[in-house]
C-alpha cells in the first residue's frame, strides 16, 4: 500500500495525474451502507463529476444511489463485491467492491483509460486517505484497478427547528455556523446542510417555515461528545421558547420517514405524530428550549439528500 506522499512522489509529476481534493466514507451502527463524498479533482472538476455519476451506477450493483452537487458526487453504496463489465464510452469505470473493516472502509474501483487514471493515482492525491493499493495503472487504453484505504465515519445529521423569532434569528444561518464551528474545533467534518420547506398554511410557524439540517461526519467513538457540543451550540444562539432537535446517524432513509417529511410540506402536522414518528424510526429526539419544534425537526431528515426537492414548497 503507497500513502498519499508516496503516491505525489512516485507520479505526481506526471502531467496528466489531477488530484482528488477530499474522499469521506459514513457508516452506521449495521456496516451494511457507506455514504460516500467524494470530491472530484481539485474540487473543480465538475465534468470528470458528472461523467463517474453516470457510470458508476450502470456497471455496478452496490451503488445504489448517486447524486452530484458540482464537483462533489454521493454515492449511497452497499457492501459487497460486483463483477464489472466494462465498455469503452459506454460503461467506463465502476466500484468493484465495497467493505466496512473496524474503523477502515476499503473501496475497489476499476476504470477504462483516463477512467483507470481517476480511480487509482487522482484518487489517492486525496488529502484524508490512509492509503491506496494500485494493482494495475490505467491510462492510454489501458485498464486501471485500485484499492482505497479510507478512515471510517460515524454519519450523523443534526435537524432543528424553531430557533428564531420575528424580530431576531435565522435557522439556515445559525446552523452553518453550528457545522462550520464544529469543524473548525476538531469535531467533526461539516459535509452538507439542507433547507426543507414547510407547510407555509400552519398557523404556528416561522416566517418562511423551514427546517434545517446539517450532515457531519463523526470520528468514531465520538458520537456523544459530539452531540452535546451541537446542543450546546444551539442553546447558546436560539432566540426561539420553541427549539428542538433530531440526530440521525443511519445511511438509509426509511420510506415511513420520507412520508413524514412530505407530509409536513403538505398539510399541518401535530406534535403526537411527529413524536410517534420519530419512536418508531430511531430518531432522536431532543427539545431543546420547547416543544413545538419537534414537528420540523423531525421532517428535516427524510429529504436531507435530496436538497433540491426539500426546497420546493408543496412537494
Amino acid at each position: 500500500m503507497l500513502t498519499r506522499d508516496e503516491v505525489i512522489d512516485k507520479y505526481g509529476s506526471l502531467p496528466y495525474m489531477s488530484p482528488y481534493e477530499r474522499i469521506y466514507a459514513l457508516i452506521d451502527d449495521d456496516k451494511n451502507d457507506i455514504e460516500l463524498h467524494e470530491y472530484h479533482a481539485r474540487g473543480k472538476c465538475n465534468g470528470g463529476a458528472a461523467w463517474e455519476t453516470y457510470h458508476f451506477p450502470r456497471t455496478s450493483r452496490i451503488v445504489n444511489g448517486v447524486a452530484r452537487e458540482g464537483a462533489r458526487n454521493i454515492f449511497t453504496l452497499s457492501t459487497g463485491e460486483e463483477k464489472l463489465d466494462l465498455i469503452p464510452g459506454i460503461c467506463g469505470a465502476g466500484l468493484e467492491s465495497a467493505r466496512i473493516k473496524g474503523d477502515k472502509v476499503e473501496l475497489t474501483y476499476a476504470g477504462l483509460a483516463g477512467g483507470g487514471v481517476a480511480v487509482t493515482v487522482c484518487r489517492g492525491m486525496a488529502y484524508n486517505i490512509d492509503g491506496i493499493e494500485i494493482h494495475s495503472m490505467g491510462g492510454g487504453a489501458k485498464l486501471g484497478r485500485a484499492t482505497l484505504h479510507l478512515p471510517a465515519y460515524k454519519k450523523l445529521v443534526f435537524g432543528v427547528d424553531d430557533t428564531d423569532i420575528p424580530g431576531e434569528g435565522a435557522t439556515w444561518s445559525i446552523m452553518n455556523e453550528i457545522g462550520y464551528k464544529a469543524e473548525q474545533d476538531g469535531m467533526a467534518h461539516y459535509i452538507d446542510h439542507t433547507i426543507t420547506q414547510l407547510y407555509p398554511h400552519a398557523p404556528k410557524k416561522t416566517t418562511n417555515c423551514v427546517t434545517v439540517a446539517i450532515n457531519l461526519a463523526c470520528p468514531l467513538g465520538q458520537e456523544k461528545q459530539l452531540k452535546q457540543y451541537l446542543l450546546d451550540n444551539l442553546a447558546e444562539r436560539t432566540y426561539s421558547d420553541d427549539a428542538s432537535a433530531v440526530f440521525w446517524e443511519k445511511v438509509k432513509i426509511p420510506d415511513e420517514l420520507r412520508r413524514y417529511t412530505q407530509n409536513a410540506k403538505n398539510r399541518i402536522v401535530d406534535l403526537t405524530e411527529a413524536e410517534d414518528t420519530a419512536k418508531e424510526n430511531g430518531v432522536e429526539l431532543v427539545e431543546v428550549t420547547g416543544p413545538m419544534g419537534k414537528i420540523g425537526a423531525v421532517a428535516s431528515i427524510g429529504l436531507h439528500r435530496d436538497r433540491e426537492r426539500a426546497v420546493m414548497p408543496y412537494y
